[in-house]
């Protein structure tokens, strides 16, 4: 069987090369709009996964962001532009931005260079705050988007992984989850259950996430609302 984990482009592709060999995905956008999979109960084909609509997220990420930096007028997205799960999210983006009173900047990157670039962009727009985009690449990454949002103070909400690397905030689910739970549907199976009668796993729960020491270093006091609201806080 094939364990497709790289989002839709990955399942995609594997989807094309063979319609017998079995194939778990793991997915944050509707595996059915994207054409994996006929149902979520009932895939069909040769395809089931894990999706967790973690694209679909933006506009209540974009309000925590606010709540934490009320006063910032400017806040960018920083998307992949070759992830289709990405490109979607500025557009899901514009009400709420629209509903805050917020000017939205949306820039891209594909590769460590691009989120200089990126950090350099947002420097000069004097961006406040900063959602970075639900994609691997930046999970990859995160490293790096922490340090520059540390260096050039700008308030970052990013996935869950994120803030293990010393991020500031996230809200989401587990990508450390959804690869547990793209293991099970694989070990099922491989026990002989057929991808097309095993319905795509979903996630559930969503999790806030707030380390304390980042916030202290940004400069930050967290609200007490915020705070009470918190599924985990980071000392």
């Amino acid at each position: 069987m094939i364990a497709a984990t790289g989002g839709n482009n990955s399942a995609l592709v594997a989807k094309t090369t063979t319609s017998t060999i079995p194939i778990v995905f793991t997915s944050s956008d509707n595996p059915v709009e994207r054409g994996l999979v006929a149902s979520i109960n009932r895939p069909g084909g040769n395809v089931t996964g894990v999706s967790w609509f973690d694209a679909e997220l933006g506009p209540k990420r974009l309000g925590l962001l606010h709540e934490l930096v009320p006063n910032v007028t400017i806040v960018a997205l920083l998307i992949n532009p070759n992830n289709p799960e990405s490109v979607r999210q500025p557009a899901e983006l514009q009400e709420a931005v629209r509903v805050i009173g917020l000017q939205l900047v949306v820039l891209t990157a594909t590769n460590a260079g691009d989120i200089e670039a990126a950090f350099m962009a947002m420097v000069q727009n004097r961006v406040g705050a900063l959602l970075v985009g639900s994609d691997p690449f930046f999970v990859n990454l995160r490293e790096q988007i922490v340090a520059l949002a540390a260096q050039h103070a700008i308030p970052t909400l990013a996935g869950r992984e994120v803030v293990g690397a010393n991020g500031l905030m996230s809200y989401g689910s587990s990508l450390a989850d959804a690869y547990r739970r793209a293991g099970i549907q694989t070990a099922r199976i491989l026990k002989g259950a057929k991808p097309s009668d095993l319905p795509v796993d979903q996630a559930t729960k969503f999790e806030l996430i707030i380390k304390l020491k980042t916030a202290k270093t940004l400069g930050l006091e967290i609200p007490p609302s915020l705070l009470a609201r918190a599924d985990e806080v980071i000392e």
